[in-house]
């Protein structure tokens, strides 16, 4: 039996000009210098370009703690993350140094342990004096940022994206701690599931000891025991006609314990019975053997400062994923492998996880020691997350080949490496002798081999970025893919982070962090025609946010309906890490933006859709959908003007179109009609015009409040077309949180938000401006407060 004994108190941070301050551990140094009042918040203002001195610093953490010597034969100090270039030294003896923030490590210090009071220490290095260092030895690389991230195996958004902060720090990041043991140790218990029962526990052991061992595994009922002699064994059991685990919308998620003993050692490990497969050209994903429409987003580090990020907090976050619709998360190749309780609450929630490699969006060294540390950091998390039934794809990088092929790289590289070796040949070696059955991609965009344009539609996974960039949203309408895995669209975060995050008074478009290239000008140009210009901050918070939500559904509801060619889309992204403006659903303080809202609509199991003359009518549930399609064209005044009525019969997992009768097609008054269809309980609404150009009329509306368990209930009739209505209540209560959003009524119609608050709100206030918003509002004087158009 071995012991544990984690090292987690008493430590201090120093640096040349500051000592002994408080550190806590897990953690790294910028949240102990802010817990110390040494720093502001990184996060807040401007502070993150006051801050950039710390990546250039060296640190040290120094603790002491008592030992006495016990009976076992070996004691390792075992350190989960050190983040990134550091030496470990105990009792003044250097026991090992690192550089790799994506391992864990293991140094034997028995030896140097001493009866009473030890001193262990970690100093770490400059993360930019390393990667730097590293650059001039082994030459430029080209990449999307002039920063040396591909020269240290660190997050490589830790030194600055579009969207985050240069945050470069440093810090023992993941548990440290004593391990005692004896004889032998369980070193790594890998086990691979089918869904025909059988599974493969792959272990492997440290020993001290030649005399042979016992091994057993035991699941379910199924049980096997195995003599050792050596350091690895394969132990083969089988569970007869296990449950399935499938990814949500397809089945349940049963989970099964795995244990497995090394005398009185034992490991344990939740496993699911399921296989994955891809089908490469048409990128199309099946679980169990059935196709799976990937409905997704991508995952970056949901805070700069990892060790913040509890179980609870991804329970939240990975919650809201779950309740927009989603089905996969796309870990990007930018962060970092994710800790055990991401896995874990994907497994449960039936999540898919989309893993990339971590490299983004540069050429990076194939020399040692990257080649190393490289495949000694796939080797282990390969072999962690394998067991996981969540995990359904290993992903070779982000970018990277779609970079080397178009970005202007081969020149500027001068037959220098740039990673291909590492996506070509090194991790599907890796991922083929560990994790066979789990497909591997080398990278996204990709269009599944080296010769062919990276991101062909027709092929594989393509990134759109035209749109945001260059192009109006409505150039989606363009595209045919197979799968697009990433694309996204601009917009600010909520109010209340906003104004959390920012001291300035008061806030305008400016006082949002933006680190996209001309971001802002972008969200302006990105209004295009579609919605009126805006005049005050609170009119460019409310429309950028709202073309934000339209801009994905749109694209997302192009992309549905062409199913079953096209099997899925990725939104870029979930998540935010600090308040910012970017490309997040859920902004960096938690709070769902108006995109969430949308995605939610978007994401739907059953979808209407209109666009080019038809309505798509996408069922991606297990049920048919069959009734009665109606078709209303009406004046804004909510007079109906044409109506038709289709019977449809829409498959399982299936899409039907429907030609638009004439009646309903062609509007007699372009600017003063929209389109109803409705089938069951789905509903969808279409304007005939651009908003900008609609002539809808002065918003009014009678609303009310009232008080019931848990928050408010906000009742809105429509006395006249309210277009895109919406509640904002962080406005009132920053925690407070309402569960529908942008939703258009015609005259007559009513629509019910509940707010959730532990504050007493003014019910006025709920059913005002700024808190409650359309399109088409009475206009206000200089922006200020007052009536938003106006209950009635």
């Amino acid at each position: 039996m071995s012991s544990y004994r984690p090292l987690h108190d008493g430590w201090t941070l120093s640096s040349r000009d500051l000592d002994g301050v408080p550190a806590t551990v897990p953690g790294c140094v910028h949240t102990d210098l802010l817990a110390a009042g040494v720093i502001p918040d990184p996060y807040l203002d401007d502070n993150e370009h006051l801050l950039a001195w710390i990546g250039r610093e060296e640190w040290t953490y120094r603790t002491t703690f008592t030992w006495s010597p016990d009976e076992h034969e070996r004691t390792d100090l075992v350190c989960e993350g050190l983040d990134t270039v550091a030496a470990v030294t105990l009792n003044g003896v250097r026991v090992g140094s690192t550089a790799n923030q994506h391992r864990s490590y293991r140094f034997p210090v028995r030896h140097l342990l001493r009866e009473g009071v030890n001193e262990l220490v970690v100093h770490f290095g400059s993360a930019y004096a390393y990667a730097e260092e590293r650059r001039a030895a082994l030459g430029e690389r080209p990449g999307a940022y002039d920063e040396p991230y591909p020269f240290i195996r660190k997050t490589a958004c830790n030194f600055g994206w579009d969207w985050g902060p240069n945050v470069v720090t440093a810090g023992i990041w993941r548990p440290i701690g004593l391990e005692s043991w004896s004889r032998a140790r369980l070193a790594e218990v890998r086990p691979l599931a089918r869904a025909d029962g059988t599974v493969e526990v792959h272990v492997r052991v440290e020993r001290t000891t030649e005399e042979p061992l016992t091994l057993t595994a035991e699941v379910a009922g199924a049980r096997t025991e195995q003599r050792l002699d050596g350091r690895t064994a394969a132990l083969a059991l089988r569970v007869p006609e296990p449950e399935l685990w499938w990814p949500r919308g397809y089945g349940a998620q049963p989970l099964y314990d795995l244990s497995v003993r090394l005398g009185a050692e034992e490991w344990t490990g939740r496993i699911g019975f399921r296989d994955v497969e891809l089908e490469p050209e048409a990128f199309r994903l099946a679980v169990n053997g059935v196709p799976v429409f990937v409905r997704g987003v991508n995952w970056i580090p949901d805070d700069c400062f990892p060790a913040r990020v509890t179980r609870e907090r991804l329970t939240g976050r990975l919650g809201q994923a779950v309740d927009a619709g989603v089905n996969l998360v796309r870990v990007w190749g930018g962060g970092t492998y994710e800790s055990e309780d991401f896995y874990d609450l994907a497994d449960e929630l039936g999540l898919l996880v989309w893993q990339d490699f971590p490299f983004a969006c540069a050429a990076y060294p194939e020399e040692e020691p990257f080649r190393s540390e490289v495949e000694a950091e796939a080797r282990e998390h390969v072999a962690r997350l394998a067991r996981h039934p969540s995990l359904a794809l290993w992903c070779g990088n982000n970018e990277n080949l779609e970079g080397h092929a178009d970005w202007g790289w081969q020149e500027r590289l001068e037959h220098r490496s740039w990673g291909a070796g590492f996506y070509h040949d090194l991790l599907p070696s890796v991922v083929a002798e560990l994790d066979p059955a789990r497909p591997y991609w080398p990278g996204s965009p990709y269009s599944g081999a080296p010769g062919l344009p990276p991101n062909d539609p027709a092929r594989g996974t393509i990134h759109i970025w035209d749109v945001w960039n260059r192009e109006d949203y409505t150039r989606y309408a363009a595209y045919r893919p197979r799968f697009v895995a990433e694309f996204g669209f601009q917009g600010p975060p909520a109010y209340a982070t906003l104004r959390r995050a920012s001291s300035d008074e008061p806030l305008t478009p400016g006082s949002s962090h933006q680190k996209a290239i001309d971001g802002q000008d972008k969200l302006l140009r990105g209004l295009g025609e579609h919605l009126p210009r805006p005049e005050t901050f609170d009119d460019w918070h409310y429309l950028t946010q709202l073309n934000q939500a339209r801009a994905m559904a749109f694209g997302i509801e192009r992309f549905r309906s062409l199913m079953p060619y096209c099997m899925g889309t990725i939104v870029w992204q979930l998540n935010d890490c600090w308040p910012v403006t970017s490309w997040s659903a859920v902004d960096g303080d938690g709070r769902r933006k108006p995109l969430w809202y949308a995605l939610r609509r978007a994401y739907a199991d059953r979808l209407l859709t209109v666009h080019d003359g038809q309505v798509s009518l996408v069922n991606d549930s297990a049920e048919p959908w069959t009734g009665e399609l109606a078709l209303v064209r009406h004046g804004l005044a909510g007079e109906p003007l044409a109506k038709e009525v289709v019977s449809v019969h829409v498959a399982p997992r299936a899409v039907t179109r429907v030609e638009l009768p004439p009646a309903v097609a062609v509007p007699g008054d372009p600017a003063g009609e929209l389109l109803v269809a409705r089938l069951g309980e789905v509903r969808a609404v279409a304007c005939y015009a651009e908003d900008s150009a609609a002539g809808f009329p002065a918003a009014a509306w009678e609303a009310g409040a009232e008080r019931v368990e848990g928050g408010y209930r906000v009742t809105v009739t429509a006395v006249t077309v309210l277009r895109e209505l919406a509640l904002f209540p962080d406005r009132l209560d920053p925690d407070a949180e309402v569960d529908d959003q942008l939703v258009t009524l015609l005259p007559g119609e009513s629509a019910v938000f509940h707010v959730t608050t532990a504050r007493e709100l003014d019910p006025a206030a709920l059913t005002a401006f700024p808190v409650l918003r359309c399109v088409n509002e009475s206009p206000r004087v200089s922006g200020g407060s007052g009536s938003g158009g106006g209950p009635r």
